[in-house]
């Protein structure tokens, strides 16, 4: 079977499955706007193509978000055509339609099979929108207009696919019925066997620094760090947090960047925004005990996850981080926010401790909680990890189930 793969950044979320699939067999390629020259990928061709340059031109704001995604569709559908001349016809085509690349592929390929990894429909109601009154204190009557246009991308795709693939509930649900009925969930995989715990684990800062699980180590983990992920209900939890725990080392990791929600002022970052808000409440001594570590080989990161004593996840009610379940496959005590969908692998007082999103003392008080309670920690360590295996395994579950779903596309 042909496959072709389409992602901005491949492999991204078919970084197993498309290994896989090439691995049995399948004759698997990939079109991407990351690689700068073909190549070939664990068995994937990785063919690059790149946008057209274009003039500056007037757009509606609530247009700009599609009329970005049209011009990754068009450029995508000429590198088709391309691949369509040399002589290549996908039975599949397999897309992560968030950036719009895999609009008219079927114009090029009206035969082919697709499935789509449905990350997120976009909605206007809370908890979607108007979840966090500091940033978004009114929700206005166009957000509805606005997001409606901005789920033209998804609609003009359900018209096209034949399949979806979501990681969580929680995103599957957020799809209109008229889709929701052609979405498998099926999670992206954890290597239980890579993370799992280690009592000698070791973590090497390039301070020159080491801790290890004698160390009163707690981490928070962003891609970038921003409020979508609770940063800033972290930071402020920060000035009582140090104080009650006077041995304990605050492992932050994350980018300057934002991955999701609004930009910070211009010139500025979330956080630094938020360190400049807290600082003058905590001592200098206390101070020296946060270590912002930027982002951090996975190497590095996994021995952070190892170490840690409690983990803090903090989101919206939003795409679940993939860190969350690596922390539970190390037997990390965590405590999380109690948002969706967050419930579907914490539950409370038996695969971590919840807590209400904003409450920041209630957030110190669970984790000073943890932090006195070695059995209990154990506890949630054992039944989280237990979870995972159980329903998240990579090899054993994930993967079949992702390689699962590509073949049976083609039998439809």
């Amino acid at each position: 079977m042909n496959i072709l793969f389409i992602h901005q950044n491949f492999p991204g979320q078919f970084k197993h499955l498309a290994p896989a699939l090439a691995r049995k067999g399948h004759r698997c390629v990939a079109l991407t706007l990351r690689a700068d020259k073909p190549g070939t990928w664990n068995g994937v061709r990785i063919l690059p193509y790149k946008l057209a340059g274009r003039t500056g031109q007037n757009v509606h704001p609530w247009l700009v978000d599609l009329d970005t995604k049209v011009t990754r569709a068009e450029a995508c559908y000429h590198a088709a055509v391309k691949l369509r001349e040399a002589g290549f016809t996908p039975d599949l085509i397999i897309a992560h339609p968030g950036w719009g690349e895999s609009l008219f592929l079927k114009d090029v390929w009206p035969k082919a099979k697709m499935g789509l990894y449905c990350e997120l429909y976009h909605q206007a109601q809370y908890p979607h929108t108007g979840f966090d009154k500091e940033f978004q204190p009114e929700i206005k009557p166009t957000e509805a207009l606005r997001l409606r246009l901005k789920n033209v991308n998804n609609h003009e795709h359900f018209d096209i696919a034949d399949a979806g693939l979501s990681p969580t509930r929680f995103q599957a649900d957020t799809f209109p019925a008229e889709f929701r009925d052609r979405i498998t969930i099926c999670h992206d995989g954890i290597d239980t066997e890579t993370l799992r715990p280690d009592p000698e684990a070791r973590l090497d800062l390039e301070t020159g620094e080491s801790f290890t699980r004698q160390d009163e180590i707690i981490t928070f983990v962003n891609r970038n760090l921003e409020p979508y992920r609770g940063y800033h209900v972290f930071m402020r939890a920060l000035p009582r947090l140090l104080k009650e725990r006077p041995n304990a080392r605050i492992l932050i990791v994350g980018g300057d960047d934002v991955s999701y929600g609004a930009r910070p002022p211009k010139g500025q970052t979330w956080k630094q925004i938020f360190i400049d808000e807290v600082r003058g409440r905590i001592p200098t001594p206390d101070w020296q005990r946060v270590h912002f570590l930027g982002r951090v080989p996975y190497g590095q990161f996994q021995a952070l996850l190892k170490v840690s004593r409690v983990h803090v996840y903090l989101t919206y009610p939003f795409v679940l981080s993939w860190s969350l379940f690596e922390t539970m496959s190390v037997e990390g005590a965590i405590v999380a926010s109690r948002t969706a969908p967050v419930e579907e692998a914490i539950t409370h007082g038996e695969t971590g401790r919840l807590v209400d999103f904003f409450d920041r003392e209630g957030l110190v008080e669970e984790i000073c909680h943890l932090l006195e309670s070695p059995q209990e920690r154990a506890a949630l360590g054992r039944a989280a990890r237990e979870l995972v295996t159980r329903n998240y395994d990579l090899k054993s579950i994930c993967l079949p189930g992702q390689v699962s779903w590509a073949e049976s596309l083609v039998e439809l």
